[in-house]
């Protein structure tokens, strides 16, 4: 269960019991459950059915952060602009991006794992030697024969260590397959591998001889 978010009136919002910039207790603003609610809406609206929960994106993912407000009132009748403010500011993986301060240029978008079309800027932030991919072992032979492809989505997921590839992979298997990718190597042919959010890298694909099978 995620953690509760609350927040301080001198250090913004926060996970957990206490503010860790002052030690104080804040005020509640979303308990866990709704908070993971809240935030799997949120995730599909940018990244997948943006018509469904009556958002129009533009070329690059953005949406006006008062539409999304909108949206989310429209789906629960408990949410409302600093409960998505919350969720969009401490999420722990960095899904989602914020830009402006409130003013009439403030937007909002999915950092990545969209299925539809957008064009995500390219970061800048440097990319580690080795990233890493988990599966189902059921993907394994297609793996190693074809290497890694988008499937459903835009790019390729990449996780930063083991650990978080064994929990992605937990989504689709109880005993994960991690794969190692020479990222490295790929920007060394000029293949793109991208930051997005806190701790996830993307590329449009990975043929097999940059990949290398973990011991389970």
């Amino acid at each position: 269960m995620p953690a509760d978010v609350r927040t301080c009136d001198d250090h913004g919002f926060f996970e957990g019991e206490t503010c860790p910039d002052c030690d104080d207790s804040g005020r509640l603003v979303l308990r866990g459950d709704r908070r993971r609610r809240l935030s799997k809406f949120v995730s599909g609206a940018l990244r997948h059915f943006p018509e469904d929960a009556g958002l129009e994106l533009d070329a690059a993912g953005w949406t006006p952060f008062s539409a999304l407000v909108a949206a989310v009132e429209r789906k629960y009748d408990w949410a409302d602009r600093e409960s998505l403010a919350a969720v969009v500011a401490t999420d722990p993986k960095g899904r989602f991006e914020r830009t402006g301060n409130g003013d009439v240029e403030d937007r909002v978008r999915a950092a990545y794992g969209h299925s539809v079309d957008v064009s995500l800027d390219a970061g800048d932030d440097p990319v580690p030697e080795t990233l890493y991919h988990g599966t189902a072992p059921r993907n394994v032979d297609a793996i190693e024969r074809e290497g890694l492809r988008p499937m459903g989505r835009q790019q390729v997921h990449l996780s930063a260590s083991v650990a978080d590839a064994r929990e992605v992979g937990r989504r689709h298997a109880d005993d994960p397959v991690v794969f190692a990718v020479d990222a490295a190597a790929m920007q060394a042919d000029g293949r793109d591998v991208t930051r997005r959010g806190a701790a996830t890298y993307t590329a449009d694909a990975i043929p097999p001889r940059y990949l290398d099978r973990l011991p389970e």
